[in-house]
């Protein structure tokens, strides 16, 4: 089972408010539980993300298109970054994100894990042909990775 890791943003994060040996000390450690992790095969991708600042939201209301420049307000609601991870189970997914450098994060610290969808996942609605042309997305998506 593939999981989504969805790491919220803190303020600190928001704003880049960090000491720059705070910020050594957390990529050192957070590169180490990476390592970690995929070593043991579990992590497929994974990456931080840049504030909000720097980005954007495109809101869809019927044919029309509206672009909202950052930053976005509530911090606690953005994403700081993500992990693409690879578990057996809920279970090995609980045990080993817990294990998350994010204990000394002041006022606490959240992760969001969601089980990604498979293609069995949809049942009869996602018929051979959807999961041919999904295949070929996948394909042409992993392509533009290693390019």
């Amino acid at each position: 089972m593939r999981y989504m890791v969805i790491v919220k943003s803190t303020p600190e994060t928001e704003h880049a408010k960090l000491p720059d040996e705070v910020m050594t000390e957390m990529f050192a450690t957070m590169g180490k539980y990476n390592e970690e992790l995929a070593q043991a095969g579990h992590m497929l991708a994974g990456e931080g993300l840049m504030p909000s600042s720097d980005g954007f939201k495109l809101r869809f209301d019927g044919d029309d298109r509206a672009v909202v420049d950052g930053p976005f307000t509530e911090a606690k609601e953005l994403i700081a970054g993500f992990w693409i991870l690879k578990f057996d189970s809920r279970e090995q997914a609980v045990e080993w994100l817990s294990k998350a450098p994010f204990g000394n994060v002041p006022g606490g610290f959240e992760l969001e894990v969601r089980r990604v969808a498979e293609d069995d996942d949809h049942g009869d609605a996602f018929t051979p042909e959807l999961r041919e042309q999904e295949d070929r997305i996948r394909q042409l998506a992993k392509a533009n990775a290693a390019a």
